[in-house]
Formats: C-alpha cells, structure tokens, sequence
C-alpha cells in the first residue's frame, strides 16, 4: 500500500480499540519509527483520540553509562535505552488514575536533563513510544508495532559511521524475533510501498 495509506490503516486500528493505550513503535534507525510517530499524531487526532508521542532516545542512560566500553561496543548499544526510567516515568504512571508521564528525561545530544514536567494523560490516549531495540525490554506495551529491515536494507539505510550498530539489529532479529512477535509487522524494504503483516 501506499504509505498515506500505510498511516491511516494503523491509525484506524489504534483509534478503533477503547482505552488508555500504550503503544511501541520500533524499528532500526533507518525505519524512521520516530516518523511515522509524528505522522500518527494528526492522524489520531482526527479520529477525535487524543495522542501524545514520546521519544525513546530521551530515555537513553547517561552518556558515561553509554559510553563506558567505547562509542562503538554493540554490546552497551543494545542497552542504551534506560528502560527502568521508561517504565517508572512513563509506562506506568500513565495508567494510574489520574494517569501522567514524563514526555522526556534527557537530551541525548547533550546528555543534559530536559527538566520536562509531567504531562496529564486522558483516560483514551494513544501513548506512541517510537525508537529502536524497545522489545528486548519486557516492557508493558498494549500494542507493538515493529518496522521491518532485511539485513540488506538495513545496511543500506545506515551511515558509514553508524555502521557499527548493524551487527546489534542483527542480533535483535535473532533472539527476540520483533517481526513475529509483535502485534503488527510493516516491512519497509521498499518505503514506498510497504506491505503490513498482522501478527
């Protein structure tokens, strides 16, 4: 399908299923999960759910955590993300009632905190937590969205100086399988004509 059309499938089946949902939205870098995130955003909003987008990238560990092997170790690339502050700051205060979430912790540019306040959650939000590696975590997603590479495309997409992570996406295909284990696969090898797979 095209990829308008793409959008306005997945928004159609998140605003079609009632509550407060929690949604992952992953995919190797060059899958642009983040935008497909923002592109939800307006689309969820016209189908009257509110929505709210958080980046994962602004959950990663402090940089001295990060980096402490080198900048190149796949190994600590595949636990950048602070999931222990994703789920205390998001996952789980957005569901209490009245719910919230801390739409970002750090700025991973700077390393810096982003001093953001909390966000009031409404009881049908469509929470969209877009970035790479999310489901190795455990973490507790209603819904999971996975954006699909074959290895070639991956490699593709990815610039020489982050060719180095490609052996981590590798590995995450490997052992935690996303493409079958989430609730929708969309394979993006051709962004212009990507084809869904519901799980």
């Amino acid at each position: 399908m095209a990829p308008p059309a793409l959008a306005d499938r997945i928004a159609d089946w998140l605003a079609g299923t009632p509550g407060l949902l929690r949604v992952a939205v992953d995919g190797a870098p060059g899958a642009r999960p983040d935008d497909l995130a923002d592109t939800l955003l307006d689309r969820l909003r016209v189908r009257s759910r509110p929505a709210g987008h958080v980046r994962a990238a602004t959950f990663w560990r402090d940089a001295s955590v990060r980096l402490e092997h080198g900048r190149q170790d796949v190994e600590s690339y595949l636990s950048w993300l602070d999931a222990a502050a994703l789920r205390r700051e998001v996952l789980e205060p957005v569901v209490n009632r009245p719910g919230s979430y801390l739409p970002s912790l750090r700025d991973p540019h700077t390393n810096r905190s982003t001093r953001a306040a909390a966000v009031a959650a409404a009881p049908d939000l469509v929470l969209l937590i877009s970035g790479s590696l999310l489901l190795r975590h455990g973490l507790p997603f209603d819904r999971t969205i996975h954006l699909a590479l074959s290895p070639q495309a991956r490699q593709r997409r990815t610039s020489a100086d982050r060719a180095w992570t490609l052996p981590a996406y590798d590995r995450y295909d490997t052992e935690v399988r996303p493409a079958e284990t989430s609730d929708l696969a969309v394979k993006l090898d051709d962004p212009n004509h990507p084809a869904l797979r519901w799980n």
